[in-house]
C-alpha cells in the first residue's frame, strides 16, 4: 500500500544507530545519510513497483501523538524479537514486548519509541 514514507527526528545522530539496528534486524538495507537524512529500502521503480522506502529527516521535534506510529512488517518472528532487543542499547524505549496480539491468532508484534518518542513496531503475521 505505501511507497514511502518520512518520519521526522529532531536528532539525526541520535536517531541514526536506532533505525540503523532496527533496519537490520528486519533484513532492511541502508541506502544513504546525510546530516538531515538517513534512507532505507529501496525506491520503486518501473521495474519494482513493489519496493518501500523509508527516509528519516531532521525536523523539528514531532508532537506526542499516541495513534501514530509506523508498523515494519516482519518476515518471521525472529526479527520482530531482534527489533524489539536492539532498542536499549540504541536510544530506543520499550512500548510492548514480543509478543502474539489480539488482531488476529498469529499477529506477533513488539512495540518502542525512537529517542524522539515516534512510535515504530514491528509485526510478523505468520504462524510459528
Amino acid at each position: 500500500m505505501l511507497d514511502h514514507v518520512t518520519i521526522t527526528v529532531s536528532d539525526i545522530a541520535a536517531a541514526e544507530p536506532f533505525y540503523d539496528a532496527l533496519m537490520k534486524a528486519l533484513g532492511v538495507v541502508k541506502v544513504g545519510r546525510r546530516d538531515d537524512w538517513l534512507g532505507y529500502g529501496e525506491r520503486a521503480r518501473p521495474d519494482h513497483p513493489e519496493r518501500t522506502y523509508i527516509a528519516i529527516r531532521k525536523g523539528a521535534k514531532p508532537e506526542e501523538a499516541f495513534g501514530r506510529h509506523w508498523c515494519f512488517k516482519a518476515k518471521w518472528r525472529t526479527e520482530v524479537d531482534e527489533f524489539w532487543a536492539a532498542r536499549v542499547a540504541n536510544g530506543g524505549t520499550d512500548e510492548g514486548p514480543p509478543g502474539l496480539r489480539s488482531y488476529h491468532a498469529s499477529y506477533y508484534a513488539a512495540f518502542l519509541r525512537d529517542p524522539d518518542g515516534n512510535r515504530v513496531e514491528a509485526v510478523c503475521h505468520r504462524p510459528v
